[in-house]
């Protein structure tokens, strides 16, 4: 059982991240969301190149405007700082799939398979250069 007690406090607990980081944090995270937001509104639109790359990975091309809609709430969450970790979580999922699609129908491993990984990278360390929480359940350590 824990006590109270044992329960550690401090002032960073509320505290926010240095100020070069906070700012390095938005920029980052404020690139991916303008590089997301433009995936989305142009899955949403439907446009010929879109709908031509998704039937070239397999999918039914009506389904573009789903795959928009979801990003987009997915990137409301993680503008949101109050459900910015959720945020971060979904995007990882929806970019997981991205990985899967491009693995399943065999694009370049380096260029195109591996870039949503990318693209979570600069979700997270975003996240994490601005969101003290987010240091705490994912502390960088010394080996």
């Amino acid at each position: 059982m824990i006590s109270t007690a044992s329960i550690r406090h401090t002032h960073t607990d509320t505290a926010a991240p240095p100020k070069a980081a906070r700012l390095a944090g938005l920029i980052v995270s404020g690139l991916v969301v303008l590089f997301l937001l433009f995936d989305s509104v142009i899955h949403i639109m439907n446009t010929s190149q879109v709908r031509e790359a998704m039937a070239d990975l397999g999918f039914d091309p009506g389904l573009n405007r789903v795959f928009g809609i979801v990003l987009l709430i997915c990137l409301i969450a993680y503008v949101v700082p109050a459900t910015s970790i959720l945020g971060a979580v979904l995007l990882t999922g929806y970019l997981g799939g991205a990985v899967a699609t491009n693995l399943l129908t065999e694009q370049p491993i380096v260029s195109t398979t591996l870039f949503p990984i990318y693209t979570g990278i600069f979700v997270w360390g975003g996240l994490w250069l601005r969101d003290l929480g987010v240091r705490r359940i994912m502390p960088l350590r010394r080996a």
